[in-house]
């Protein structure tokens, strides 16, 4: 990713919110109802399923790992090979995503 990206911008705020976070508060439901955890890995899904679009390859699911504390890894993961594929328009949309997803923490 790109410094001064939407992109890079939003999921280093995001990744900073909650990269401290302990597997009890990954676990409890953020505003939307949802475990923070399950929000989080709805998002990096989200996001790789547009880098696989914008590659032209096949969406597959993003592994949901045993221990949520490596969410904020697999967001940085995925979002820097959808700033490298993505088109600017795909970039704006995800930065707008990970806002949203970052207010219903």
């Amino acid at each position: 990713m790109a410094p001064g990206d939407p992109l890079t911008e939003t999921v280093g705020r995001l990744a900073g919110q909650v990269g401290h976070w302990t597997p009890s508060r990954w676990a409890a439901s953020g505003a939307s109802g949802v475990p923070r955890g399950d929000v989080v890995h709805d998002l990096v899904q989200w996001l790789a399923d547009r880098c696989a679009d914008a590659e032209g390859r096949p969406r597959r699911p993003v592994p949901r790992l045993d221990n949520d504390l490596v969410l904020p890894d697999q967001l940085r993961v995925v979002a820097a090979d959808l700033a490298r594929f993505g088109g600017p328009a795909v970039i704006d949309e995800a930065a707008a995503k990970v806002r949203a997803v970052r207010g219903q923490l």
